[in-house]
């Protein structure tokens, strides 16, 4: 019993010691302790004209050494159809020749929830800089997934719109009750073969697109407002947060009947760049128990994967499975 209290006294104060920098939308530097497994639930939403979308996802952590943490995500969504929108790609024609071109296809269409597939994550703590009240972390990370949905615009998000792979670097900064990290990293999406309607009214027209390769870049602030100091683990703690998410992404290519290329002309398929922000606010209960919310706007340029604002609720949990002696 002593030596399990001693382990759960461990794994609250690596989880309190730190909960400023528990962020709703971003990944810190720091590594889940070993052995630990968390368990997150968390949701995504905003308003496409007059269709709420929701992203809905279950995500599993493990602290499978000191330094390195691994995370699994599975999530589900209404952002896509099992075929590419009307008006993707259309085509007149003149004389013998037919004319391609992409279009800005009809927003606030009715998609079923779909299961989009797995995501996985690793991160690695390389360097750890630990002093009273302060620490400084660095950490390298890596992810992929095999998500194959019809997306259809061409900045790549390997949670639940693009199959892919990405890796970056990650760097976390805490002084007493601030906290700060700064991450960026690269995505290698796949592509996405489907279908598109014909304007025509003809047969479903064999269509793929290769999503633009990206860089994502992230900067996020926590504080923590209370409690001032800790007189026990089981005090409530209440963190504030601003993130600042944002990526530079390249022009998407549109390929129909195995051949032909089309021509990009729209800027939801073109190449661009943005930086969205996150206000949030999280508590966290028992030491453990963490609750969180933020509301995302724009902040430069925009996104054209979402509708704004975007409304993030998250809960989760760590547990701690010790080994019984023999």
């Amino acid at each position: 019993m002593r030596i399990r209290f001693l382990i759960l006294l461990f794994l609250c104060s690596a989880i309190v010691g730190k909960a400023q920098e528990l962020y709703p939308n971003t990944e810190p530097a720091s590594s889940v302790p070993k052995g630990a497994l968390g368990v997150r639930i968390f949701d995504k939403a905003y308003k496409d004209v007059n269709v709420i979308r929701n992203l809905t996802a279950l995500r599993l952590m493990y602290g499978l050494l000191p330094k390195l943490s691994i995370m699994g995500t599975i999530s589900i969504s209404n952002h896509h159809g099992t075929n590419f929108p009307p008006n993707l790609v259309s085509h007149t024609h003149t004389g013998n020749q037919t004319v391609f071109s992409t279009g800005d296809f009809q927003k606030g269409a009715q998609y079923p929830t779909l299961f989009n597939g797995v995501y996985l994550f690793a991160k690695y703590r390389f360097l750890t800089i630990d002093n009273e009240g302060k620490h400084f972390r660095m950490a390298a990370y890596a992810d992929w997934s095999n998500i194959n949905v019809a997306h259809d615009e061409a900045e790549p998000t390997l949670l639940d719109d693009t199959k892919g792979y990405g890796g970056g670097l990650i760097a976390t900064l805490l002084n007493n009750h601030f906290a700060a990290t700064l991450s960026s990293g690269v995505i290698i999406p796949g592509k996405y073969n489907g279908f598109s309607p014909d304007p025509y009214g003809g047969p479903m027209v064999p269509t793929e697109v290769q999503y633009g390769k990206a860089i994502a870049y992230n900067l996020s602030l926590g504080y923590l407002l209370y409690p001032l100091h800790y007189d026990n683990y089981k005090q409530i703690n209440i963190n504030v947060y601003v993130e600042f998410m944002g990526k530079s992404y390249q022009q998407a290519k549109v390929t129909q009947y195995g051949t032909v290329s089309v021509p990009i002309q729209t800027p939801l398929l073109e190449a661009g760049y943005y930086l969205d922000a996150y206000p949030g606010i999280q508590a966290i209960i028992n030491s453990n128990l963490r609750i969180d919310f933020s509301t995302g706007f724009q902040f430069i340029n925009k996104s054209y994967a979402h509708f704004y604002p975007v409304y993030m609720f998250g809960i989760q949990r760590y547990f701690y499975f010790n080994k019984k002696k023999k």
